[in-house]
């Protein structure tokens, strides 16, 4: 008994501290997160980006100010359990208009990193200049793309703020960028059409029958 306790001991003095210094993706939810400064744009909670797209990501959400639109970019871990991620946007806008109150409208693009989703909502005075439906294809295919290629978060949020920026400066929306598409893969190997198209069963019939007949017909030229 006392042997097992020892061990147990042991066991428990070496778990607990490889649980301490192991990573843990905390689930969020609109509690978890602190209200930005107005000067943050990039709240990069689930650790995304390096710092030199970070930077860049800040410098192309502050660019948006010149519109009057306060335009941040959330990252997050994972999601509390049955919390979307569009409603969490949305709670989040209430939160920060709430607490920092500005004439400005509101533009969030968010990113769960646990499923490589995306979602982006506005303040109810930007819907005029960017419609919801505008809003649901650019996180469900500008940014579901490049996500679903291999977990591009660069060029999600770029592209998404590229396609946001055009139709805010009035331009015509570009839609989402072509997905991408493998190179077919070049194989010797005949299609069903290819083969049943040819003629090689009647060549494997005639030499079939040429095999046949010539041992044969020599045979029985020698044997008279």
């Amino acid at each position: 008994m006392r042997l097992l306790n020892r061990l147990l001991a042991v066991l428990t003095a070496l778990v607990i501290p490889l649980l301490a210094a192991a990573p843990v993706a905390w689930a969020v939810g609109v509690r978890d997160l602190p209200i930005p400064p107005a000067s943050q744009h990039l709240i990069d909670t689930a650790d995304l980006f390096s710092r030199s797209t970070s930077a860049e990501l800040e410098h192309r959400l502050a660019d948006l100010e010149s519109d009057h639109v306060q335009a941040r970019l959330l990252t997050v871990p994972r999601l509390d359990y049955g919390l979307e991620l569009e409603a969490l946007g949305q709670q989040e806008l209430e939160a920060w208009s709430s607490a920092e109150p500005s004439d400005d409208s509101e533009l969030l693009v968010l990113i769960d990193a646990q499923t490589n989703t995306a979602a982006v909502v506005a303040s109810p005075d930007l819907l005029e200049q960017l419609p919801a439906s505008l809003l649901h294809d650019t996180a469900d295919s500008t940014m579901a793309v490049p996500l679903r290629l291999g977990m591009r978060y660069r060029q999600a949020s770029l592209d998404a703020l590229d396609r946001l920026s055009t139709v805010l400066h009035g331009g015509e929306d570009p839609g989402p960028p072509l997905q991408e598409t493998a190179a077919p893969v070049v194989t010797n190997i005949p299609t069903r059409e290819e083969t049943a198209n040819s003629n090689g069963f009647q060549w494997v019939i005639v030499l079939l029958a040429v095999g046949t007949i010539v041992p044969m017909l020599t045979w029985w030229v020698f044997s008279r």
